[in-house]
């Protein structure tokens, strides 16, 4: 519901998910590839190398990468043609990244300094939420 509830409130966006890290979703998947997980918006790519594109990236970085222009980003993964822009911020359990959250946008330059204070803080929140449900 995160995912549909930042694609309904967050204007120019195309796509909003989460990215886990494999082995959190199984024992037989591998820990350095992201798997797609709950999203809104157009099919997604599935899987993503660590380090590969902007998602991966910011998984391997374990920081929020603020993409003004995908088409200028080296290595950049495009799912939809549509996107110019994107913003990732890493979800952390335990000190380890576990996962991304994505949001694309079909305008360039569409994500500020507020909007990743913002995501980042709402990504604590999750954090903390998940956590509290494995006690």
């Amino acid at each position: 519901n995160v995912s549909a509830f930042l694609f309904e409130l967050l204007e120019d966006v195309n796509w909003v998910g989460f990215y886990l890290a494999g082995d959190l979703l199984s024992d037989q998947l591998p820990t350095n590839e992201l798997i797609l997980g709950p999203f809104a918006g157009k099919v997604a790519c599935v899987r993503i190398p660590w380090g590969q594109g902007a998602c991966g990236t910011a998984a391997a970085q374990d920081q929020t990468l603020r993409v003004d222009d995908v088409h200028s980003f080296a290595g950049h993964i495009a799912c939809d043609a549509a996107s110019r822009s994107e913003i990732v911020v890493p979800l952390r359990q335990d000190g380890r990244v576990v996962g991304v959250l994505d949001i694309d946008s079909p305008v360039y330059d569409r994500f500020t300094a507020a909007d990743q204070q913002g995501l980042e803080a709402l990504c604590r929140t999750v954090e903390a939420a998940v956590t509290g449900l494995d006690a």
